[in-house]
């Protein structure tokens, strides 16, 4: 863990060129347009101030609008998500519903299922919901200084400009504002003794890599190794969570841009990666892929895998680093992402299937096209995190969960990716430190709920008395781990912007608003402050339990009246279970087995189309279903059914009266195929 001197951040900003060309006047100037950003703009604007949003790249909604397509709160409750980050959903899922495409998930559930979008609907909103509120966007605006008046900052100078404020809000995924500032912050991981946590550290939740050797003939280790040894397990250190990109592919022909192979290119550096594959062989990509609308996936960094499309230690330096210097990182980081796709679909040591799935993807022609389709925004997972009037630590996540000065309520669970990959204590093997995952309320598959204290995301008064900071706000690693979330953040952001606002109209100190002000504006912009009960569980099902499918509602298909082509193997292991059982694809054979169902519609309508199957991590997330007349669907059978149902509802359609035909497959998935029963409700 590194702390900056507060000395020295404040002499390193005393002299810096003036390089300004115009300046800007505004209330409220909010840097950094990540998806917080654009709420703090916008919650700042609606509360009447003038405000500028100002980023560095020339995109608005960070990762959102670069790939990150399948929101991160897969895990939170959902009823405490509201204000802006609500409103956003919602109009995306507007968007969708006029152009009549059916979402593989519906905001409208409001429970633990995903909210899923495109990358360029996502940037849409974003843009829309700022020009309505007013707000003045300032893009490629490279940070270069402030003008600071003892507490206050009076300007913010980028490379080209000049914007005076009376409040300013660092909205950076990096905290790039905190050391211009003069404010104190921490980069790196505490040590367990600093705050008596128990998950800060070194962790090592993940089983060893047996069998493995990662070293060379000269006993050097391979690329992708990160050092020798993970450190005391007590300490703190400098490493940071992996970084990785959020890839927007697509198998569909009409729409695939080939990925090319990197320039530099070397197929010795993927050395570690061969072994592995020839120890632990597979026929799936080593990333996880999240179904989205259009026929595409959100490719995302494996958190279980051993290796994935996340850099591990390549993220290290990238908080500190110049402008120029963070270029060359995101490069190493682009060479390594597409390397690695590169090897997985061409190295000949690999195994055909795996090489012939991998090649089957693409970039989507329509996504990311000024950037040539590759997302011009690294997941900067943390960053530099303030010490602030507060500091959040695990025990307010997990046990101390209530906050006299709420901006907000947060439930993700604790959630790190790996941080560094060293070799095994007999070197006959590696292992991966860092990760963090799951810490979910037993019977639940979601987080503590904890509210989020105003006083975390304000500066020591000392340091500066007009900056609010909702994305590096006050916070430990483990905290961060569960806060660092979009939806979480953007909450944050709504509320450091009306706070924002208020600070203005009221020309007070940012640590002097008093909340019993501040509460209302935020209740009347939406937002959900309080903790509210735990969600009621559905009845354990008894341990014998065989659901009669003639007493459940609507029409009822067993898998045993099903058409079946391929290998189907039949089981009861999971219950409960409609009928005598279910039937599973054993995870073999991909794309040699279908299951037709085939409904009889008694009248034309709208119907809820519903499967019965078993949630478990081993389950395939993209199994193809089609319905006669209607765009295919994809259901993750990794997501939990509907509250007191065997069933979950993965459409809604319109049918014609008449014989339906309803298929799944098992082409090209990534786990087991489970099918029970299917069920149509009219709606």
């Amino acid at each position: 863990m590194k702390t900056l001197s507060l000395a020295a951040l404040l002499l390193s900003c005393c002299f810096l060129p003036a390089l300004v060309a115009e300046e800007h006047r505004f209330d409220v100037v909010v840097f950094g347009a990540t998806p917080a950003g654009v709420t703090a703009a916008v919650g700042a604007a609606r509360e009447g101030a003038k405000v500028a949003l100002l980023e560095p790249q020339d995109i608005v909604g960070g990762i959102m609008s670069s790939g990150l397509s399948f929101s991160d709160s897969n895990q939170t409750d959902r009823r405490v998500l509201r204000g802006l980050f609500e409103e956003i959903h919602l109009r995306i899922e507007k968007h969708y519903t006029d152009k009549g495409v059916t979402l593989p998930y519906k905001v409208a559930e409001k429970n633990t299922a995903p909210w899923t979008y495109e990358p360029q609907v996502a940037e849409k909103v974003f843009h829309d919901l700022l020009k309505e509120a007013g707000v003045q966007i300032f893009l490629n605006q490279r940070l270069v200084g402030i003008d600071k008046a003892q507490t206050r900052i009076d300007t913010l100078r980028t490379e080209t400009d000049s914007f005076r404020a009376s409040v300013f809000i660092d909205a950076t995924y990096e905290g790039d504002l905190l050391p211009k500032a003069g404010v104190s912050f921490v980069l790196g991981r505490e040590g367990r003794a600093k705050y008596s946590e128990s998950l800060a550290g070194k962790q090592f939740p993940k089983k060893p890599v047996v069998g493995v050797n990662p070293r060379d003939a000269n006993g050097k280790l391979l690329p992708l190794m990160t050092g020798e040894t993970a450190g005391d397990k007590e300490a703190g250190d400098h490493g940071l969570m992996v970084f990785s990109f959020r890839l927007c592919l697509t198998k569909d022909p009409a729409n695939r841009v080939p990925i090319a192979q990197p320039k530099n290119y070397d197929p010795a550096q993927f050395e570690l990666v061969r072994r592995y594959l020839a120890a632990y062989p597979r026929k799936t990509p080593l990333f996880d892929m999240y179904p989205l609308p259009g026929l595409k996936v959100d490719g995302n960094n494996s958190i279980g895998g051993m290796i994935s499309i996340g850099l591990v230690g390549g993220s290290n330096e990238w908080c500190e680093a110049s402008y120029d210097e963070r270029t060359r990182i995101w490069q190493k980081h682009r060479d390594y992402t597409e390397g690695l796709i590169w090897f997985m679909g061409h190295d000949p040591a690999l195994p055909q299937d795996l090489r012939t799935e991998m090649l089957s993807y693409g970039y989507a022609k329509d996504e990311l096209v000024k950037w040539g389709h590759f997302p011009p925004v690294l997941y900067v997972r943390q960053g530099r995190r303030m010490v602030g009037e507060y500091v959040v630590t695990q025990r307010d996540i997990r046990e101390q969960v209530t906050k006299e000065d709420s901006i907000g309520v947060g439930s993700f669970p604790i959630d790190s990716h790996d941080v560094q990959r060293v070799p095994t204590a007999d070197g006959t093997g590696f292992i991966n430190e860092g990760t963090i995952f799951p810490d979910r309320i037993p019977g639940h598959k979601i987080g503590h709920a904890h509210q989020l204290p105003y006083r975390a995301i304000t500066p020591r008064r000392a340091e500066c008395d007009n900056l609010l900071v909702p994305v590096a706000l006050s916070s430990t690693h483990v905290a961060m781990s569960s806060i660092r979330v979009e939806p979480t953040w953007m909450v944050l952001g709504q509320s450091a912007g009306v706070a924002a606002a208020l600070a203005v109209k009221t020309k007070r100190a940012v640590q002097d608003l008093p909340y019993t002000e501040l509460r209302p504006r935020l209740i009347a912009q939406g937002q959900a402050l309080d903790l509210l009960p735990l969600p009621a569980l559905p009845p354990a099902p008894a341990k014998t339990t065989s659901i009669d499918p003639a007493t459940l509602p609507g029409i009822v298909l067993d898998d045993s009246a099903a058409e079946k082509q391929g290998d189907w193997q039949t089981s009861a292991n999971f219950r409960p279970y409609v009928g005598t059982g279910y039937v599973h694809d054993g995870d073999t054979a991909k794309g040699s087995a279908s299951i037709t169902f085939r409904p009889n519609i008694p009248k034309a309508g709208r119907y809820e189309i519903r499967l019965a199957y078993s949630p478990h991590e081993t389950r395939a997330t993209n199994v193809p279903m089609t319905v006669t007349g209607q765009q295919s669907i994809i259901v993750n059978q990794r997501l939990p059914l509907d509250p007191g149902s065997p069933f979950r509802t993965v459409a809604t359609l319109d049918l014609p009266t008449g014989p339906a035909t309803i298929t799944l497959t098992n082409k090209d998935t990534d786990g087991f195929v489970i099918v029970d029963a299917l069920q149509l409700i009219a709606r």
